[in-house]
């Protein structure tokens, strides 16, 4: 048993609060926590339920039951700052950002970390599906979880080893089968609330969203021969392998294959000019504090449903160059690409480029 205390970060949601009851099993004196990330869409009207957002009520409803205290830590200044201001940045200049990475890397890991020390916390625990191996060295792994269709490693990467002694994942060692079972015997009101898919902060259409905080633009649709077939409004209101709502008319199926944005020009063509040989990443972060030597054989994933897929990856500076062993579609800037060692997390980057696939023979 142990008699350490922890915070844990309670969304309202299913996992989280089976993260409490667990360790609460497990003799932890556990506190919850929600964080007050967002609470209008800017015109004044409130949004949907989401993953973080708006739960504080099912928490505290779960923390009464388990007989636990619960508070609100207000972050919405962090959260717009780190979050919302970093994803509407990143469509303006043509990417695709992945709003749960930066809410994961600036918010929940670093400053709700901060506060749950401040608490006088021995760790902070979330919901997420992965796992911590410890090692005897004091050197921590970062591992995919039990269920690999629950999955989230891919959006933990950032974490380094000063996090990863402070944290625990409880639901990684388990099915999400499993953690539905434990809140139904539990009695937790949570327990058939279903799982949240969308961007939190979205309160419906993320390109009205956009539209409402940056400048966009019109420009020109080109196709692959770079000739003018048509118009758009604004960089942000597409992303690579979009096929629906171009607005062009050219008989065949036709997909955005690149974003210009010092051009502020689109530009479409067909399912093969969707395949790409490989990517550069950027703003590298590793696990264990340190990149691979050389050349490293490892899997990569390039967004979070995508599966793992062999690569080779060469890490020179702050750069990764990494070549698929088959060719790859729809590589999208702004999007991580997370390297894995089997079931271990490597570390990742954030997708800058696409590199062209290979042509046939060479």
């Amino acid at each position: 048993m142990s008699n350490k205390r922890v915070v844990v970060a309670m969304s309202g949601g299913v996992d989280s609060s089976v993260a409490a009851a667990l360790l609460l099993r497990e003799g932890y004196d556990v506190v919850g926590v929600t964080m007050r990330l967002w609470s209008e869409d800017g015109s004044g009207s409130a949004l949907k339920p989401g993953c973080c957002v708006l739960g504080a009520d099912d928490a505290r409803a779960v923390c009464g039951v388990l007989g636990i205290s619960h508070e609100v830590v207000n972050l919405e200044r962090e959260f717009e700052r780190e979050v919302v201001e970093y994803f509407c940045r990143d469509y303006e200049r043509g990417r695709t950002p992945n709003p749960c990475l930066a809410c994961n890397d600036r918010v929940k890991f670093k400053t709700l970390l901060g506060h749950a020390m401040a608490m006088g916390a021995d760790y902070l625990a979330t919901g997420h599906y992965a796992r911590i191996e410890r090692g005897v060295d004091g050197r921590h792994r970062l591992l995919r979880a039990v269920d690999e269709t629950k999955d989230q490693s891919y959006a933990l990467f950032t974490v380094g080893q000063a996090e990863l002694s402070r944290l625990l994942f409880p639901v990684g060692e388990h099915r999400k089968t499993e953690v539905r079972r434990v809140a139904a015997e539990l009695g937790l009101p949570v327990a058939e609330k279903r799982d949240s898919f969308e961007i939190c902060f979205v309160p419906d259409d993320y390109r009205a969203f956009i539209d409402g905080r940056v400048r966009q633009e019109p420009g020109e649709i080109r196709d692959t021969a770079g000739r003018v077939v048509g118009r758009h409004e604004g960089i942000g209101g597409y992303t690579i392998g979009q096929r629906h709502g171009l607005g062009v008319a050219v008989g065949e199926r036709r997909f955005v294959v690149a974003i210009d944005r010092s051009a502020n020009a689109i530009t479409i063509g067909g399912e093969d000019d969707l395949l790409s040989g490989g990517l550069l990443a950027e703003q590298l972060r590793w696990v264990s504090g340190a990149a691979p030597a050389g050349e490293a054989a490892v899997e990569v994933k390039v967004r979070y449903r995508a599966p793992a897929v062999a690569a080779v990856v060469s890490v020179r500076g702050e750069c990764a160059s990494v070549r698929f062993r088959e060719p790859q579609r729809a590589i999208t800037p702004g999007q991580a690409a997370v390297f894995y060692d089997g079931e271990r997390v490597l570390g990742g980057g954030i997708i800058a480029r696409a590199l062209p696939a290979m042509a046939p023979g060479r």
